[in-house]
């Protein structure tokens, strides 16, 4: 018999919508299990990881798996970390990037998904457009501002940077990430999987 969850996929699947990805041969890239301690909400997959099938296969899973102290083996782990961008879909290229999440995505699919993971210890928001939808006016004027309060959210809830490569400057111009941040989201990463 189907789960819940499974039966959320195949509407994902099938919802008119999305249509445009299936034509392409695209499955909804996202990873979840009833089980899941942490739920990672990033932007939406880039084009390799849509391409690959597999959720943050790029330099950037790499950085965030050295930030959030995990081997591969527990992060791609659904009965571990639900992984849950806010589209399930490459939305394609823009003009300095990648074209953000449809905003309705999230609102529609996230609750309905996370109402089955009782599990759920952690939540950690990657980047401006995941801090947003869930923080909502918890959130500050800027990414920077958020993540820098990160202790405000603590311990349910981590606000982080992207880890793209991209993103590098940013990380210069602010060593109190990688000094505070990142020790405090590896500390709320190993309780939240403390007794598994």
């Amino acid at each position: 018999m189907a789960s819940t969850l499974d039966l959320i996929r195949a509407e994902i699947v099938a919802d008119p919508s999305n249509a445009w990805a299936a034509e392409l041969g695209w499955e909804p890239l996202y990873s979840v299990s009833e089980g899941a301690r942490i739920v990672l909400v990033g932007q939406a997959p880039g084009r390799k990881a849509q391409e690959s099938r597999k959720p943050w296969n790029d330099a950037s899973g790499v950085k965030l798996r050295s930030w959030l102290g995990v081997t591969d083996e527990q992060f791609y782990d659904p009965d571990l970390f639900a992984i849950l961008p806010m589209d399930f879909y490459y939305p394609g290229k823009g003009a300095s990037g990648d074209l953000p999440p449809r905003k309705d995505f999230a609102e529609r699919w996230h609750p309905r998904i996370l109402a089955e993971l009782p599990s759920r210890r952690l939540t950690v928001l990657v980047g401006s457009y995941a801090q947003k939808y869930y923080l909502g006016g918890r959130a500050k004027k800027s990414l920077t501002e958020t993540v820098h309060a990160y202790q405000e959210y603590l311990p349910q809830t981590v606000p982080l940077v992207h880890p793209s490569p991209l993103n590098f400057r940013w990380q210069a111009k602010n060593p109190w990430f990688e000094a505070d941040v990142v020790p405090a989201l590896r500390t709320a990463v190993a309780g939240a999987l403390a007794d598994v």
